[in-house]
């Protein structure tokens, strides 16, 4: 099943959160991407009936190994395109906002281009 951005955006959120505190719950969620409870409940229902989520009996939020998958693909075109935006001299806040909205929507082939030129400007090879 495909996702949608707002799905790609809270797996992605579930995998900052659990980086940050170790266990994440709805309410985390909620106050990290700045939307309401119920908001966040419909969407982890959706995530978990797709299989890219599991809820632990204490409220836990768990990612699967999809939505781990998924979760890391949008992290890492968030972080890269962040850096690159950053690098053209955009501010840090802004390349952030940019690079949110721009790896949702970038082809797997620009993004693989994109990251061999990063990482050839980087002197990584």
């Amino acid at each position: 099943m495909a996702l949608h951005q707002s799905g790609e955006d809270y797996l992605e959120a579930i995998l900052v959160l659990r980086e940050q505190k170790g266990s994440v719950r709805s309410i985390d969620v909620a106050q990290h991407l700045n939307y309401s409870k119920p908001s966040v409940s419909r969407a982890m229902s959706i995530l978990r009936t797709s299989g890219h989520i599991t809820m632990e009996k204490d409220g836990r939020l768990e990612l699967t190994e999809l939505g781990e998958q998924v979760a890391q693909e949008i992290y890492e075109r968030h972080n890269l395109l962040t850096q690159w935006l950053v690098h053209l001299g955009v501010s840090p806040q802004v390349a952030a906002e940019d690079a949110c909205k721009i790896e949702h929507d970038i082809s797997p082939e620009t993004f693989q281009c994109l990251k061999r030129h990063v990482r050839k400007e980087n002197g990584e090879g």
